[in-house]
Formats: structure tokens, C-alpha cells, sequence
């Protein structure tokens, strides 16, 4: 009975020894530091002065011109859609109208009915237009998972016309033992294509969102549809660059193929081999993108918005996006707001000690445990909402080491049947009630946006009012659905295993 007893007791500490058994495992396999790379940022382009922000409230973002691409335009390019359903709608309008080309990049496309409409849109489509070419970016193991799945789903159109790619990214990190014994679903904690990038000839759809059902009806997330060409030439390249170094779909071959212009597997040979390679190639597109606007002369004058696209792939090296967000609120002013959003609340280090330093009055709203998308799931992902909860009040509690937690406040977003997904995050200017800049995408400014998957954002930078005041509507159209998160935190029950499991898992979810 006793030696009963005590096992009974000391189960969960055997529990976390296997965990950590199986955390070094994946280490072994999966985490190998590459050689002769280093965390790094992008090539920065030439503040020239005829891209400064001619507003003088605008002087103190004008950095921005240093750390990314610029693509000017006018506020009334933009639209802020702030409803799933109008989503949906703009993009099957934008899929039946396109002429030359339509890029999907995306996590994966869902199998229900309303994403085989979307498919029997763009089948119509290109049976009118011989010109359409469509393209799809999606991840290989989100979007190869089950027998029915992304790759099913778009097979058919690629069958009927010469006209459709598709493009699996497969991450490095999953290869060996790992990707011969890691199951469905667990495979993906290593590393994903995360871009949500739409754009049907020169108009660009930045989201969250991906193309299924959930994100069609019920899924809270943020999307912004710019039209202009430059920027729509821009986010074709990027796409076109990642697509080199991922596996290659065919109607006629069973197994997906590499690139034509690229000769790594990225689950043969060595990661710091495929990486390097990945990197320099989107280096070199970056680089020749800011060479050629640091030459051009033809300036948009009536440019009253300012574009600013970033990208994060940590396990090729290149760390742009955080470096950019980091900078944002270590350059924010006394008497500045900021207001932050993210659907799974799992901050850096790097960037709870940015919020924590920071000068402006921040709020950050996060996803209710009910609101969670891992909510009621089977297995340890049942245990994701309250691992979130358990990052969230740490960093509480730093706030209140601190003495900072007078000036930082989190919510929690929940709306009855609807899960939240939305991010990124709205900047005021001193004394101002309405954003000047917005930086939206598909990064959750967590552990695995850094490290381990592909993300892009843009930072947008505007004295449009009118752009300014739906740029605010979005905002607290989101943050009135969201409740004083503090006291909740504090006093909810998180699970002892869940507790013993976060800092060991915590750069995987």
C-alpha cells in the first residue's frame, strides 16, 4: 500500500522527467544550431530624404524608412474590412474578377463547402480567362494532413488547367527520426508556412485569417485589402522566392518535386545546408528591391500612407519582423498608446521586456480560455488555453515587480460561440485619440513566430484621417468584446501538469 501511495504521489514528477526526456529527444533531432548562421536582419534601405515623413508628427516613426521597403500610397487604397463574412465576399469577387493572376498563400485551405465554392470560383474563372494564373503557398504537413485535405481540395483545378500551382513549404527542422515517427499534428509543432497573404492582380489582402471555414463564420481575426501595384509586385516576388525553396505539387506525379531552381531537400542533407540557401535567396530579394527603389525617382507626391512590409523566418536566420516590433515600443514617446492584440498570448522574452520598458501606455488583448481555438481538444492540446493563462499571469507578475502593471493592462476577448484570432497592434501618437500606424499580418508575436514559422506583417504609417478613424473603429470594435483580464489571471486554476510542461514546451505552441 505504501509503495502504492507513493507512486501515486510522485507520478507527476516522473510525468515532467519523460517530457523533458522527449524535449531533449527533439533537440537532438530537430533544434541542431546551424552552422555559420546568425540571427540577422534584413538589408536595411537608404533613409533617403524625399521618403521622410513630411508630417512632423510623423518625425518620430521616420526610422521606419531605414528598416524596410517603403511603398507609398493613398489612404483611400486601403480598406479595413472588419467582418468575416465581407472577408469571404471580397475574396470569392476578387477570385471570379481576377485577369492575370491570383496568389493564395496561406497555412492551408479548408475542405468544407464554402472553401468548394471558392474552388468552383476560380474553376469558372479560369475556364474565361486562358491569361489567369493562380497560385497557391500553403504548408506541407497542414496542408497534407488526412486523406481529404488542401492538396486534395486544389488537385482537380490543377488537373483541368496548366494554369495552377501549387507550393508545399516544408520546414528543415522536420526531418530523420522525427519526421518518420512524429504524428499528424505533432509534426506541425516544428515549423510552418504561416504567411496570409491574398492577392488577386494588384490587390493585396493582409490577414490573420486562413482560407477555412472557421475564419469564413465564427473566427475573430484582422483584415486590411491595399490596392497597388508595387506592392502587390512585391508580395508576388516574396512568394515566388519562398516557392523556390518548397516542394513542388504535380497532377501527374504522385510525390511533390523540388523547384527547378533549387537542389536541397529540406529534410535530406544538413538544416544549416537548406537554410543558408533559403536565406541568401530572400536576402538577395530584398536587396534588390531596396536597389531599385533607392534609385527611383517617380515618388508617389500625393502619398498621404506609408507601407512598410516585414517578414520573420527564424529557422532560415532572417529576423526582420520582431526586430522592427521591438523597435516600435522601444521608440515610443511619453504621452503614447499602444494597443497590442494576439490570439495566442506566448510573448518573447525580448518582447515582454520591450512592453515592460517601454514609455507608452500599453493594452494588450488576448484570447478568453472559452475563446481559444485549442479549447476542449483532445489530449495534452487540451491543456494549450491554460498554458497561455500561465505565460499571461507571469508576466503579471513582472509587470508588478516592476511597478509597471499601473501602466500595462491585458484583456481577455470573448464573444459567445466564436474563437479569437486576431493580432497585431495600433500605435497613437502622443495626446492623439485616433493610430497613426497599424502593424498587421499573420504573426502572433509568440515563440513560434520567432523561431520556427514563416510570418509576414506590414506597418502601415498614415496622417489619413479618414483612414486613422476606421483604423480606430477596427480597434475598439475588438477591444469591446474584451473584459479586464488581471484578477481572472491571477485566480484560475491552471493544472499541475500544465504548469510543470510550459517552460519546457513553451517555444513549440
Amino acid at each position: 500500500m505504501m509503495r502504492l501511495l507513493d507512486f501515486l504521489l510522485s507520478w507527476p514528477l516522473l510525468l515532467l522527467e519523460i517530457l523533458k526526456m522527449i524535449r531533449r529527444l527533439f533537440a537532438t533531432f530537430i533544434e541542431q544550431p546551424i552552422q555559420g548562421q546568425t540571427a540577422e536582419i534584413l538589408p536595411s534601405p537608404k533613409p533617403l530624404s524625399g521618403r521622410q515623413f513630411s508630417n512632423v508628427r510623423l518625425q518620430s516613426l521616420s526610422w521606419l524608412h531605414g528598416a524596410a521597403p517603403c511603398f507609398p500610397v493613398r489612404g483611400d487604397c486601403i480598406t479595413v474590412i472588419h467582418d468575416r463574412r465581407v472577408f469571404y465576399e471580397t475574396v470569392l469577387t476578387k477570385c471570379a474578377s481576377a485577369k492575370k493572376r491570383i496568389i493564395l498563400a496561406s497555412l492551408y485551405l479548408g475542405i468544407g463547402q464554402l472553401e468548394t465554392s471558392l474552388i468552383s470560383v476560380l474553376r469558372e474563372n479560369l475556364r474565361e480567362n486562358k491569361q489567369l494564373k493562380i497560385n497557391f503557398l500553403l504548408d506541407f504537413t497542414r496542408g497534407t494532413r488526412g486523406q481529404v485535405n488542401s492538396r486534395t481540395t486544389i488537385m482537380p483545378l490543377m488537373e483541368e488547367s496548366d494554369n495552377v500551382s501549387l507550393s508545399l513549404y516544408h520546414t528543415p527542422a522536420l526531418r530523420g527520426i522525427t519526421k518518420k515517427l512524429a504524428p499528424p499534428r505533432w509534426n506541425e509543432l516544428l515549423g510552418l508556412q504561416h504567411m496570409k497573404v491574398y492577392l488577386f492582380d494588384n490587390s493585396v489582402i493582409i490577414s490573420g485569417a486562413n482560407l477555412s471555414n472557421d475564419y469564413f463564420t465564427n473566427r475573430q481575426d484582422r483584415y486590411i485589402m491595399i490596392e497597388n501595384k508595387p506592392l502587390a509586385d512585391f508580395y508576388a516576388g516574396l512568394v515566388n522566392k519562398v516557392q523556390e525553396f518548397s516542394l513542388q505539387v504535380s497532377s501527374k506525379d504522385a510525390q511533390p518535386k523540388l523547384h527547378k531552381s533549387w537542389q536541397h531537400l529540406p529534410y535530406e542533407g544538413t538544416q544549416s545546408e537548406f537554410a543558408q540557401e533559403a536565406r541568401h535567396r530572400i536576402f538577395s530579394y530584398f536587396s534588390d528591391v531596396i536597389e531599385r527603389q533607392n534609385s527611383a525617382m517617380d515618388l508617389e507626391k500625393d502619398a498621404d500612407t506609408w507601407i512598410f512590409p516585414v517578414i520573420e523566418m527564424g529557422q532560415l536566420g532572417i529576423h526582420h519582423d520582431s526586430v522592427v516590433t521591438k523597435a516600435l515600443f522601444q521608440n515610443s514617446q511619453p504621452n503614447s498608446r499602444i494597443r497590442m492584440a494576439t490570439g495566442y498570448f506566448n510573448l518573447t522574452p525580448e518582447y515582454m521586456n520591450s512592453i515592460t520598458d517601454c514609455q507608452a501606455e500599453c493594452a494588450i488583448l488576448m484570447a478568453h480560455p472559452n475563446a481559444n481555438g485549442f479549447k476542449g481538444a483532445k489530449g495534452p492540446a487540451g491543456g494549450i488555453p491554460d498554458a497561455y493563462t500561465l505565460i499571461a499571469r507571469q508576466f503579471y507578475e513582472k509587470l508588478k515587480a516592476a511597478k509597471q502593471d499601473h501602466r500595462v493592462s491585458l484583456f481577455e476577448y470573448q464573444q459567445p460561440g466564436w474563437t479569437y484570432h486576431a493580432k497585431g497592434l495600433w500605435y497613437y501618437l502622443p495626446n492623439s485619440s485616433l493610430p497613426s500606424m497599424t502593424l498587421i499580418g499573420s504573426s502572433n508575436f509568440g515563440e513560434r513566430s520567432v523561431n520556427r514559422d514563416l510570418e509576414t506583417q506590414v506597418c502601415i504609417v498614415t496622417e489619413n484621417e479618414d483612414l486613422q478613424k476606421r483604423l480606430e473603429a477596427e480597434c475598439q470594435n475588438l477591444y469591446r468584446l474584451g473584459s479586464a483580464a488581471e484578477s481572472e489571471i491571477t485566480k484560475r486554476e491552471i493544472p499541475r501538469w500544465v504548469r510543470g510542461v510550459v517552460s519546457v514546451f513553451k517555444n513549440f505552441f
